[in-house]
């Protein structure tokens, strides 16, 4: 784990050096779990949001777009249930003064435990080899039948406990499992309370006849109350989707972990609406369409694993995560939901206003079952960023820092380089750049020697280099490097455009 956690620190300080991603407001000291993204980490954002937009409304018909406001009218969050319940249970220690979700401390718990499982399998495999039999021994083994059944009599605590809002039981669950503060080591907790997660803020010209409103904690509010407005104006027929990308803000308790929990942060959500009766067949279609999205990344299918929620959210009949192997374990990328008709159901009930579908097949109206699809853009950037980082050693002794952003998403595409200062090499170097920065996002550099240039570049991830040199003036061809492989290849200058399109499409 030490390992893991030195290598999230090397990835966390690279983002900074390489202009990925700054503290915000930094020079003055900075705001806590607030990022910005830097001229690198702004492109590659940007490209991870064209790719998602493309494979979602671009590649079916039957899905639009959207961008709704940040803000709402407070009743939208009344409605969804956010003012009542959009908290999470708070504990501090006495003696560190840190400040825990009381039902993370128990989760932790539960997962150690898993671990414990986890080992005991590892251990059996060693010992039996190919004859071994995990179902059976998971399902014998006393050691691990015990840490089963505390782990179910844990749950069968800890779930009613948060459904009921049990604030003083989550507490006792903590001081019976004897959960000590990871910072203090101390067991003095103060009591549990409520905290919820929603910044609000005033709309109105005088703070005393003020409303208050909130920044959205989800951006999926927008398309529910858009729905209507989006399905008569582009004559939607069922099944349909409508797409977002947008700003979220959650006041969270702890933010850790970089970008991974951040209280600004943006989501890809797409919210596809269903005939009731067929949302699990879509639910297990999403499923699968959004798994095999993040493995046309390239990423290893081994990083990804689906999560089913056996705690279900009131408002769903399934739901289940695409966790991804982060440097500090699995944890959510991905959230895919079967919502049934609980959002339309609540606006049209606290609206007034009908929000039904008329369906010309039977004749009938009805309000439409929903299927989410809710994906981080910041904890995809983390994902994509952590899998890229790798360092190797060269042949000749030597190491580099090399960022395997897929090609498609990479900051800059092409680097152009002119071998030296002179000799007309930068004037057609510029040539070759005017051209290509048409289609690609490119960089120019001419400081430092070569082989520097190309280790600024393996850092950022660009996939390709052009080099212009004395040869170019003579034959105009260059030579084109692969950031993977370093093998350099000549190529004339008028099938540059074509290789690299040609490249990217991979």
């Amino acid at each position: 784990m030490a390992n893991n956690e030195d290598l999230f620190k090397k990835i966390i300080s690279h983002a900074k050096e390489y202009g990925f991603v700054f503290q915000s407001s930094e020079i003055y000291d900075g705001l806590s779990a607030v990022y910005d993204y830097g001229q690198n980490g702004s492109e590659l954002k940007k490209n991870i949001k064209e790719y998602w937009w493309k494979s979602m409304v671009q590649y079916h018909e039957n899905i639009v777009g959207l961008d709704s406001a940040i803000f709402m009218h407070p009743t939208i969050w009344k409605a969804s249930g956010h003012v009542d319940a959009f908290n999470d249970p708070m504990i501090d220690n006495k003696d560190s003064k840190k400040r825990y979700r009381a039902d993370v401390l128990v989760e932790d718990y539960l997962a150690k435990i898993e671990t414990k499982i986890e080992k005991e399998v590892k251990k059996a495999v060693k010992r039996f080899g190919e004859s071994f039999d995990q179902e059976q021994f998971v399902a014998t083994n006393p050691r691990v039948l015990v840490n089963k059944e505390k782990i179910e009599n844990i749950k069968n605590r800890l779930y009613p406990a948060m459904d009921n809002n049990d604030l003083a039981e989550i507490k006792k669950i903590i001081e019976d499992l004897e959960i000590a503060c990871p910072v203090s080591g101390s067991r003095s907790w103060t009591k549990v309370r409520q905290f919820n997660l929603m910044f609000s803020t005033q709309m109105g010209s005088l703070s005393e006849d003020a409303n208050e409103i909130f920044l959205r904690p989800e951006t999926a509010q927008g398309i529910f109350v858009n729905y209507l407005n989006v399905q008569k104006s582009g004559r939607m027929k069922l099944p349909f989707g409508i797409a977002q990308i947008g700003k979220a803000f959650r006041n969270e308790i702890v933010a850790r972990q970089f970008i991974f929990r951040m209280r600004e942060f943006e989501q890809m959500e797409m919210q596809f609406f269903v005939k009731p009766g067929e949302e699990i067949k879509w639910y297990e279609y999403w499923k699968e369409a959004r798994m095999k999205w993040h493995l046309s990344l390239g990423i290893p299918k081994s990083k990804f694993r689906f999560h089913n929620h056996e705690k279900l959210a009131h408002y769903a009949n399934a739901a289940a995560d695409i966790e991804f192997e982060f440097p500090f374990g699995f944890k959510e990328l991905e959230g895919i939901h079967s919502r049934t008709d609980f959002d339309l159901g609540a606006h049209q009930k606290f609206s007034g206003k009908k929000l039904q579908y008329f369906d010309p097949e039977i004749n009938e109206s009805y309000v439409p079952y929903v299927v989410e699809t809710s994906i981080g853009l910041d904890r995809t950037f983390l994902a994509i960023l952590s899998h890229a980082y790798s360092e190797e050693k060269l042949e000749d002794g030597s190491e580099r820092v090399i960022m395997k952003i897929p090609p498609v998403l990479a900051p800059v595409k092409v680097a152009i380089l002119p071998l030296m200062k002179k000799d007309e090499l930068p004037k057609k170097a510029r040539e070759i750049m005017d051209v290509l920065k048409v289609d690609h996002m490119c960089q120019y550099e001419e400081k430092d020697a070569i082989g520097r240039r190309y280790r600024r570049h393996d850092a950022i991830g660009t996939p390709y280099c052009i080099t212009v040199d004395h040869q170019t003036l003579e034959d105009q061809t260059v030579t084109i490097r692969d950031r993977d492989t370093m093998k350099q290849e000549r190529i004339a200058i008028e099938k540059i455009s074509g290789i690299i399109a040609e490249r990217l499409k991979k």
